[in-house]
């Protein structure tokens, strides 16, 4: 539904939003001419002194401050040492195993599509697409390999589709 602008004694539809408080919740509606006259006299910061905005910038940005500092700070000292093990430790890091081991075929389809093994079907397609564009007979210009590749690239394409359940 459109609404009438805002401002009184206009006529035109109040297609644009502007808010009515700094707490962004309740919104006027204007037409452009008026919109942009409103919001070129608008200041999120009115009536605030400069450490109130810049405790306002702060908790914006990063968020509320902790009330249990305690735990912040172990959770500060869990990230350090974690850091720090991966940092001075990486062999052990490398050789955790992952927690699910892939089929053979599945791995193997995926380098096909050089993708890791944590793709999504989304990005199996959109490579699939890709490379079946460039390789198919029809299309390629290098017509020597491109049915060999084509046929590698199908073949991994419907051995991943069975991997995620597609039909």
């Amino acid at each position: 539904m459109i609404k009438k602008c805002d401002k009184p004694g206009c006529t035109k539809a109040g297609t644009c939003r502007a808010p009515k408080s700094r707490d962004l919740k309740d919104y006027w509606f204007f037409c452009q001419e008026h919109a942009a006259e409103y919001n070129k006299n608008w200041n999120y910061y009115a009536d605030m002194s400069p450490e109130e905005i810049e405790a306002d910038w702060e908790r914006q940005t990063f968020g509320e401050p902790l009330k249990d500092t305690k735990s912040g700070n172990q959770d500060a000292n869990d990230y350090t040492k974690f850091l720090n093990d991966f940092i001075t430790g990486r062999s052990k890091f490398d050789k955790i195993p992952t927690k699910s081991k892939l089929p053979t075929n599945v791995t193997s389809a995926l380098k096909v599509f050089e993708l890791g093994i944590y793709a999504t079907w989304r990005e199996v397609g959109t490579k699939y697409r890709a490379l079946a564009k460039k390789y198919h007979p029809d299309t390629a210009t290098d017509k020597k390999n491109a049915a060999t590749e084509f046929a590698r690239i199908s073949a991994a394409y419907d051995i991943l589709k069975k991997h995620f359940g597609k039909k």
